[in-house]
């Protein structure tokens, strides 16, 4: 892997670290997860992470995690999941630090709910995303357009649908 690619692979684990490294600064609680022993990481972890190697140890404990299971989740990408990866990383990395904190803060408040609730806005974002791009447009400036109160209704509205729809299933 030539020293472009694992520049962008490195901050790509830095930024899917980052998060760990922020609660760890601010004082990790008593139930703080173990660190990881560099010897513990394979051959090629090692090797894509090789510019930490002299500071691993001093690392906090939750950054060695998230930089273990990133490198290991990069491993076990194909090519094609790569490529998108990097794709995603260079669109994240032209994002204002406005827009990206409010990106962070919306993924922590979807990490925070119940998995059961987790579970339906997954489903719903893939129901948006399999419609047509011009209806995925219009309801995006339909939202975009609404007052808050506007909002609150159509959520409210969903929340129905969704209900009505459940009473309706056959029970199995």
């Amino acid at each position: 892997m030539n020293s472009k690619w694992q520049s962008l692979v490195l901050a790509l684990l830095l930024a899917a670290a980052a998060p760990a490294f922020a609660q760890a600064q601010q004082g990790a609680p008593p139930n703080a997860p173990a660190g990881v022993g560099w010897s513990s990481l394979s051959p090629e972890q090692q090797k894509l992470l090789s510019r930490f190697e002299g500071q691993w140890s001093s690392l906090p404990p939750a950054r060695q995690q998230a930089l273990a299971r990133g490198s290991g989740r990069w491993l076990g990408m194909s090519p094609d999941q790569k490529e998108l990866a990097r794709q995603r990383f260079q669109k994240w990395r032209a994002l204002p630090p406005d827009q990206r904190r409010v990106l962070r803060e919306r993924w922590e408040k979807f990490k925070s709910l119940p998995p059961d609730e987790q579970a339906v806005v997954r489903q719903n974002f893939r129901k948006f995303q399999q419609l047509p791009p011009e209806r995925r447009k219009a309801l995006r400036e339909r939202w975009g357009n609404a007052t808050p109160a506007e909002r609150k209704q159509m959520l409210q509205h969903i929340r129905e649908r969704q209900l009505q729809r459940a009473q309706r299933r056959p029970r199995g």
